[in-house]
């Protein structure tokens, strides 16, 4: 986020300072790192929480559609950096990589189906395709349903269009950027406070973790993209915006295998359907993941527990955050997510071999012997006011502008780094206005060309702009070769 941010005021401000201040000895080490997130273009091809079935069994396509005209904003601006050199190689951090859905039972594959029935017409849902057919999934992911047994009820869909995203690659390709057009980027220094004068400007409290030197920077203008550690940020500013925002942290974790014999008989991303209780950001997936041209295959997130909000932080971290503000939204949540809790206690005491067990509803022929766990990063959800709740726990992202329009930050898990340019856009219309309005808006609508009119309302756009992006990024040539 914080990286596409400034890479977005560099094309429209040369002319403005920016400093980043990073309290790891690089950037993108916690969940921006390949690592520790699936590396999902999420486009809503294969993610049910965003075409969720309605109490009156009925399904929307809104949410599904928000969510991928979204990420053809990234797809867009990504290749005009490419084109403008910015970005390097497109391999180097977006490959093409089938989207699937895979469910089981007679009540999931109706569901299924009637989610492809409404989605097929749609635009940016085109190349989606539907089977139950056990011949035609297995073509597609043999790995599904080899040693399945014969009487299972299962089905699947396949959209060819999606991507696996490296955006630790986009990130310090960005950054890399950024400091050759004189950015100054302070890795080791940690931000500890920000405090506002009263000419409205901020004054940046950061401490050198290396040397134990402090400093004082002052800025006119303040995004605070420090990931879980944002909340006591935004905090300390003390703007009222913040106000009744708290975070739940959990930590992730993947099942992961290199072993070229698994790796080369799958071919795609396929997400399910999420446990019962269980928050978005933990829907099972069975995904290839290709990191500095290597593919693996991650299945997970398995949930766990940690106080830290970040991966390298503190125990402190949650029980810091708790304010008089936020306490009793805090607890609401707490005595409500009753689903939740429970998904999290069995997380927390699942055996290795229930865990196992979880990864062969996907993979039946999955042998403990070739897979090792590895921890992501933390997520911390947001828990906010709720007027006639009291509190509620929010799954998602959520921007926080404030002290008019000096600050900003970002809060939240999921989805995050996909719609990142869709967020900092954002962004920059709230808190800049006037410039939004005028230059700046014909600069961002030649670098997104469906910047504030969109895609799915017209298929021939939809289909010129799928086309050319997947020229530019060479995403359609490397479909090719790999098949």
């Amino acid at each position: 986020m914080s990286a596409t941010l400034g890479t977005l005021i560099k094309q429209v401000q040369p002319d403005w300072s920016i400093e980043v201040f990073e309290s790891r000895t690089a950037v993108a080490t916690e969940s921006t790192n390949a690592w520790n997130n699936a590396g999902t273009g999420h486009a809503a091809l294969c993610e049910l929480n965003y075409m969720p079935e309605a109490a009156d069994g009925s399904l929307s396509p809104a949410k599904a559609i928000d969510i991928n005209e979204q990420f053809q904003l990234s797809r867009q601006w990504w290749s005009t950096l490419v084109q403008k050199g910015i970005l390097g190689d497109p391999s180097t951090f977006i490959n093409p990589t089938p989207h699937m859905t895979f469910v089981r039972g007679e009540a999931n594959v109706d569901y299924l189906r009637r989610r492809f029935e409404i989605l097929k017409d749609e635009p940016l849902f085109a190349d989606m395709e539907f089977s139950d057919d056990p011949a035609q999934i297995a073509e597609w992911a043999p790995l599904l349903v080899d040693r399945r047994s014969k009487d299972e009820v299962f089905a699947a869909t396949r959209s060819e269009s999606g991507t696996d995203v490296d955006f630790g690659a986009v990130t310090h390709q960005l950054f890399d950027y950024l400091v050759s057009q004189g950015a100054k980027l302070h890795l080791g220094h940690q931000v500890r406070k920000l405090k506002r004068r009263a000419d409205g400007t901020w004054d940046v409290f950061v401490r050198n973790l290396a040397g134990y030197g402090k400093q004082v920077v002052n800025a006119k203008f303040v995004f605070v993209g420090a990931g879980g550690g944002a909340l006591s940020l935004l905090q300390s500013s003390k703007i009222p915006e913040i106000s009744g925002f708290g975070g739940f942290p959990i930590s992730g974790k993947f099942l992961k295998t290199d072993n070229p014999e698994i790796v080369a008989q799958h071919k795609a991303k396929v997400y399910g359907k999420a446990a019962v209780g269980a928050p978005p950001m933990s829907v099972p997936h069975l995904d290839t993941r290709v990191v500095d041209g290597k593919e693996s295959i991650l299945f997970g997130p398995y949930a766990g527990f940690s106080p830290n909000f970040l991966k390298k932080g503190s125990w402190w971290d949650l029980p810091g955050s708790i304010r008089a503000h936020n306490i009793g939204p805090m607890l609401k949540v707490g005595l409500t997510q009753w689903s939740l809790e429970k998904y999290l206690a069995g997380e927390l005491m699942a055996s290795r071999e229930t865990q196992m067990n979880t990864l062969r509803e996907y993979m039946p022929t999955a042998r403990t012997a070739d897979w090792e766990m590895i921890t992501a990063g933390q997520r911390v959800q947001v828990m906010k006011k709720d007027p006639e709740k009291g509190g509620i726990l929010q799954f998602g992202t959520e921007v926080i502008t404030g002290a008019e329009g000096s600050i900003a930050g970002l809060l939240g898990a999921s989805p995050g780094a996909s719609t990142a340019v869709y967020a900092m856009l954002g962004v920059l219309e709230k808190c800049f206005p006037e410039q939004y309005a005028g230059e700046w808006s014909k600069t961002f609508t030649a670098q997104v060309p469906s910047l504030g009119t969109g895609l799915n309302g017209d298929p021939e756009a939809a289909r010129a702009s799928l086309a050319a992006t997947s020229e530019v990024l060479g995403l359609s040539r490397r479909a090719v070769e790999s098949a």
